[in-house]
């Protein structure tokens, strides 16, 4: 007969041949049968004395089939079957021991006994083994290893340097480029916050490992982009990179490490840096010739025996001049696309009004924002007309006035202003051509805006062009 334990000093005695048994008001004999957890029980020379439906429908069997045969007949291992035997002959206590199972189908099913000895004045009575069926488990695991295996030999295979670490910034894997970028092999979980040997701010200031970047991400929980640093090696280089750290969460929203990528910018640094020197060179040449030909025209200007002639030289030497101060202002900007609305109104103000009378002032109200490089020779040029115009016109031949100007962003446009304190003109008047409105109206055109005058205290011009070109 099998036994069942109801406590660990009382064991019940199950007769075979019975089909119910109730002792203490429970059905042992339905509980053994018909639980969902396979059991069998197994004698002292290992023979299946027992084995309910749920062990038989694991593998397949009958219980012809199945019981009163060797356990080892269904082991695929012989191995781990002997020493299973052996541990429990010797009394000790199997928890979740691995085996492989041959069900009658021929497939093997992986699974994890739980098994003690019951022993009745020292003698081996009979194993009570619960058996679960872990295959699908076992075969999900297999393939997250796969997987995981297939993720990193691709990033392996990927030539930016990528490393991750754990939510404490423990350094927990990285690629080849990462040792060949950063000069050095990190410790796995030694490493903390970033692969690279030391690091320091783009102005060239040392940045400590748990300020970096993957240090921000990790503690502010998202991700840090348009950040640049600097690294040093072990050997004293220095590179310039991009990093992009970003954090990683489970299902429940729980931080639990963080990859990041890093970005080798030295050949974008070069090549910026020449490109720099190129355009300061081509501006500086501009910049030049400019000059040259503004002096060219003051000479002729000043040679002319022509009244007619003389006014023109002199039209085309200040219009010149103020192309040149723009093309200063493009020169000196620390960026090579944009140029400083402020910084431009002061110089080409400044190269006008030196043609003026000494009693007209010329005052800037407003200057703010960023202009495109391709607007600043024509913006020029419209800036000197109307300043020109002011004076002429819009004094009326006064020796002494002021004219105010500004330049501001109104949504998506620039909307640059130049108005005088005298009588004022109006736009339609038989002096446009010689004012130069004609011109100021054909630059507007070039620029996608649009020109109007008002009439306020004196006259108000108004050129309005889209904000970005």
């Amino acid at each position: 007969m099998g036994q069942l334990q109801a406590t660990n000093d009382e064991p019940i005695a199950i007769p075979f041949g019975q089909s119910q048994l109730s002792a203490g008001g429970y059905n042992y004999e339905d509980f053994f049968e018909n639980g969902a957890v396979a059991l069998h029980l197994v004698g002292g020379d290992g023979t299946i004395l027992r084995a309910n439906k749920a062990e038989l429908d694991l593998l397949g069997y009958s219980a012809e089939e199945y019981i009163g045969r060797h356990i080892a007949e269904f082991h695929a291992d012989r191995e781990a079957i002997d020493d299973i035997l052996a541990r429990l002959t010797r009394g000790e206590k199997l928890q979740k021991y691995p085996a492989r199972l041959v069900a009658k189908d021929g497939s093997i099913r992986h699974v994890e006994i739980t098994s003690s000895v019951q022993f009745r004045d020292g003698q081996f009575i009979n194993t009570r083994c619960f058996t679960v069926d872990v295959s699908d488990l076992r075969q999900a695991r297999t393939e997250v290893r796969q997987k995981d295996e297939q993720l990193r030999q691709l990033l392996d295979a990927l030539p930016a340097a990528i490393y991750t670490t754990d939510a404490q910034g423990k350094i927990t894997y990285y690629n080849r480029a990462a040792v060949e970028l950063a000069g050095r092999e990190p410790e796995i979980g030694k490493d903390e916050w970033c692969v690279t040997f030391r690091l320091f701010s783009p102005d060239g200031k040392f940045l400590p490992h748990d300020q970096c970047p993957m240090a921000v991400a990790l503690r502010e929980k998202r991700p840090i982009r348009g950040v640049e640093a600097l690294a040093q090696r072990p050997d004293g280089t220095l590179f310039p990179f991009l990093p992009f750290p970003t954090p990683i969460v489970d299902d429940s929203g729980h931080l639990v490490g963080a990859v990041n990528m890093l970005v080798d910018i030295s050949e974008r640094k070069q090549s910026e840096t020449q490109q720099k020197i190129l355009l300061d060179e081509l501006n500086h040449r501009v910049k030049n010739n400019m000059q040259m030909l503004h002096a060219l025209l003051e000479t002729a200007r000043r040679e002319s025996k022509s009244p007619d002639a003389e006014g023109v030289l002199g039209d085309a030497a200040q219009r010149v001049a103020a192309m040149a101060a723009a093309q200063q202002v493009l020169y000196g900007s620390s960026n090579s696309s944009s140029f400083s609305a402020q910084e431009f109104l002061h110089a080409v103000c400044k190269s006008t009004q030196q043609a003026f009378r000494k009693g007209i002032q010329v005052t800037i109200e407003n200057a703010r924002g960023q202009l495109s490089n391709d607007v600043s020779m024509p913006l020029a040029l419209i800036l000197n007309e109307l300043l020109t115009n002011a004076a002429s016109h819009g004094l009326k031949g006064r020796d002494e006035g002021t004219i105010a100007v500004g330049l501001r962003t109104a949504g998506d446009e620039m909307v640059l202003w130049v108005e005088d304190d005298g009588p004022g003109f109006g736009f339609e008047t038989g002096s446009r051509r010689s004012s130069g409105l004609g011109l100021v109206s054909g630059l507007v055109r070039q620029l996608g805006g649009s020109f109007e005058v008002e009439r306020a205290i004196g006259a108000r011009c108004i050129v309005r062009f889209p904000a970005r070109r």
